[in-house]
């Protein structure tokens, strides 16, 4: 998919849509799989649980960083079920976005009346 708009609306048209049939209070895990479904079942390319290396100097460093889901090697979505985003939550994709080369990343926080109020478009 060339527009990475286009793309972060179809991550949010199908984020939506696993809310409303699911609503909030499930674990994290639930929502990846079903968003991971609908983007895949819908064309979009998605990897799950992606891998993400540290490099340091001359060393790559395989030590546990999982990238919840990747569209398109262009856009990381990361998936919480939390009250609120914090400063780490964002950290986190951050480093995400940099690790991977990305520069578009979405935080979803699927633990909300409603899903509007748990959206966070990150761009480096």
């Amino acid at each position: 998919m060339d527009n990475i708009n286009t793309l972060t609306e179809l991550i949010l048209k199908y984020a939506y849509k696993v809310h409303s049939a699911l609503g909030p209070g499930l674990l994290e895990s639930s929502y990846k799989e079903c968003l991971f479904y609908e983007l895949k079942k819908n064309g979009v390319f998605v990897e799950k649980e992606k891998a993400m290396p540290l490099f340091y100097e001359e060393i790559k460093m395989n030590i546990g960083y999982r990238i919840d889901l990747m569209a398109d090697h262009k856009v990381i979505v990361e998936i919480k079920c939390v009250e609120c985003f914090t400063d780490v939550h964002v950290a986190q994709i951050i480093t995400y976005l940099k690790l991977s080369g990305c520069r578009v990343g979405l935080l979803l926080n699927f633990k909300t009346s409603s899903l509007k109020y748990g959206i966070k478009r990150i761009v480096i």
